[in-house]
């Protein structure tokens, strides 16, 4: 019995050793990065497995029944019209498994919006508290529909939901404007 707790109390030790031991070292490569950050390619820096995503300004996302995105991550140029379609290729109905995708403002915390979103169903799932967070939403679609929005993006980093109640912890992604 004392084995199997000190076995995990010496994990622990020998962690936070590890994450604390090299400050000096870390600080500094903290400082590089940060100014590296004001470069062109930052954004590509902070997304795990952007530099194997296409560039292009022409996207099609599909929602389904399974509450997935098909795509989550997409890669465009900053400054220039993203053109984007979402397409519900789901067969349920869409007061059960209706789909939008809402693009928000880099550092919104997606709990908190999909929280407000869940209870704005009169203005389908898009919450008015919310609207400074929002660069650009579709509307929420049912089975077959789809519909496709234009917006100039700024070089960051944005997250996407889909904002029907439940969803967006299953239905997100990222876009990189670079």
């Amino acid at each position: 019995m004392k084995k199997l707790f000190f076995i995990p109390a010496l994990a622990a030790v020998v962690s936070l050793t590890a994450c604390g031991g090299n400050n000096s070292k870390s600080e500094g490569t903290a400082q590089n990065t940060t100014e590296e950050s004001s470069t062109s390619d930052a954004p590509v820096e902070t997304v795990a497995g952007i530099e194997n995503v296409t560039i292009s300004n022409n996207w099609t996302v599909e929602g389904n029944d399974q509450m997935k995105f098909n795509t989550e991550l997409i890669r465009v140029k900053a400054g220039e019209p993203l053109e984007l379609t979402l397409k519900n290729v789901g067969k349920m109905p869409k007061e059960s498994m209706g789909h939008n995708l809402v693009i928000l403002k880099p550092g919104v915390d997606l709990p908190t919006f999909g929280g407000e979103a869940s209870a704005a169903a009169d203005n389908e799932y898009i919450p008015k508290s919310a609207l400074s967070s929002i660069v650009a939403h579709t509307k929420l679609l049912g089975p077959g529909e789809e519909d496709k929005i234009s917006v100039t993006l700024e070089k960051g980093v944005y997250s996407y939901i889909c904002s029907f109640p439940g969803h967006y912890a299953l239905m997100q992604g990222k876009i990189v404007a670079e």
